[in-house]
């Protein structure tokens, strides 16, 4: 019966067109779609038209919703639909509400259609959701508002301009009301406006650049104060420019910052990293002196712990430094470094390379274990930058004395512990890094990632971590010959 109606239909060349009354208005299209499909329109037949659009060159048929027969069928979404479906209708995509309504057409003969992840509509209502969902947050966390003087009022107004890439100001019109329920604020975009009052929602017309506020003096506090709290050390530009696109920097009053920012940073990391070496004396000439400082040492709150300091062991004129992150539980009660399970699977692989463990000079970026007290157990915690940065002195220390011809940094903590920055492991591995002293620095994963890991995964990052131990082994035969 329903195949017969909508060949019917189609035979019969009846060609719809639906006149959104606004660009976001979900209910609208939902309503008019589900006459439509109750009445078998094919999606070939019905031509969507939003406020201000050119519309269909060849959109000249009915522009009454068909009347469904009161046999008609209930029409069928499933929940996955409906929630994508509410995002995609706030697209800027002329074609959304034809894609929404093409779906739901197919729904209704493939009710497990949404599934199939392969499927080109499924695909594109799932990539217009997400567009969508990006675009809230970055109203979310880049609108600034500005105060400006309400001689209406008499009182203070926020004024804030913000350039959506779709239709969202409205369906972000409560997130704002919740968040600064208390002020008086309005939010303009080239697509309307948001005003409120304290009590009443209201919505404006579109606004321009120029009708938004340029600053005020809360400005120059706000951006001493991003100034103060900006960290260099942690700072990742590419992932900065994905989170935070430079289209959005000229309504932020902190982004005329963070050019001058990045540019210094590397600088100011250097001086941070400098500064934790400033507290201790004349640098130690023997092992021996460095190893009985460090178990004076209480520089930072993990010597503080109830551990033992572990100094690096090995041949003073090693021509190989192996340096770990820091002791673990099994170290600090045998005051040996790399004595663990980790240390054990370090053994074997180096063993596999090639490379005489007793002949190189093992140590750890960190000289003591940290840890946090669960019952009788005391569970690994990494070490944070700063308490890298201050252990920096001893390994530093230990370099100068034992002179390697190669260093070998098994983990980011230990690699920031000889460079002073963090650096990607999976994009430092594999190659020299010149020192200040003539030597070569080569960085790998630390034997306890390996340890964490299981199936596959373990199989291929062993196989990374052989191929890094097997490089080592062949520059220092180089570097010795």
């Amino acid at each position: 019966m329903r195949e017969a109606r909508s060949l019917q239909s189609m035979k019969l060349g009846t060609y719809y067109v639906v006149e959104l009354p606004e660009p976001d208005d979900f209910e609208f299209w939902r309503e008019r779609a589900r006459s439509l499909i109750q009445c078998d329109v094919p999606p070939d037949r019905i031509a969507w038209i939003e406020p201000g659009s050119s519309g269909d060159l060849f959109a000249h048929g009915e522009r009454r919703a068909p009347v469904p027969p009161g046999d008609a069928p209930a029409v069928r979404a499933n929940r996955r639909f409906v929630s994508l479906a509410k995002n995609a209708a706030l697209h800027s995509d002329p074609e959304r509400f034809a894609l929404l309504y093409r779906l739901l057409w197919r729904l209704q003969a493939n009710p497990r259609m949404m599934e199939d992840k392969a499927d080109p509509d499924v695909r594109r209502i799932e990539e217009l959701d997400k567009n969508v969902r990006r675009d809230s947050h970055k109203m979310h966390a880049f609108v600034r508002f500005r105060l400006v003087e309400n001689e209406e009022t008499d009182g203070e107004h926020y004024v804030a301009w913000f350039e959506p890439e779709h239709h969202i100001l409205r369906a972000n019109a409560g997130f704002f009301m919740r968040r600064f329920a208390n002020m008086r604020w309005s939010i303009l975009t080239p697509q309307g406006s948001l005003h409120w009052d304290g009590e009443t929602m209201r919505e404006g017309p579109p606004a321009e650049r120029v009708d938004a506020p340029g600053g005020d003096p809360m400005e120059d506090l706000w951006r001493t104060y991003y100034a103060s709290i900006f960290n260099p050390a942690r700072l990742k530009v590419g992932a900065m420019l994905k989170e935070m696109p430079r289209k959005y920097w000229k309504n932020m009053p902190e982004a005329a910052l963070i050019p001058e920012l990045v540019a210094g940073a590397q600088k100011r990391e250097s001086a941070m990293v400098d500064a934790g070496a400033l507290e201790f004396e004349e640098r130690p000439e023997t092992l021996a002196a460095i190893d009985k400082a460090i178990h004076a040492c209480r520089k930072c709150p993990i010597g503080a712990l109830e551990n033992q300091a572990v100094m690096g062991e090995g041949p003073q004129d090693a021509a190989l430094m192996i340096v770990g992150e820091q002791p673990g539980d099994q170290e600090d009660q045998a005051g040996r470094p790399f004595v663990g399970p980790a240390g054990q699977l370090l053994d074997v692989h180096l063993e596999k390379a090639g490379i005489d463990r007793k002949a190189s000079y093992v140590t750890n970026t960190v000289k003591h274990f940290k840890y946090v007290q669960r019952g009788k157990r005391r569970l690994h915690q990494s070490p944070a930058a700063k308490e890298i940065d201050t252990c920096r002195w001893w390994i530093e220390s230990e370099r100068a004395i034992v002179q390697p011809k190669l260093v070998l940094a098994m983990g980011a903590s230990a690699a920031r512990g000889m460079l002073g920055k963090t650096v990607s492991i999976s994009k430092a591995r594999g190659s020299p890094i010149a020192l200040e002293d003539g030597s070569e620095l080569w960085i790998t994963a630390h034997p306890s990632y390996l340890l964490r890991l299981e199936g596959p995964a373990r199989e291929e990052q062993a196989r990374l971590f052989d191929a890094d131990l097997a490089a080592v082994k062949e520059r220092l035969e180089e570097l010795s010959g």
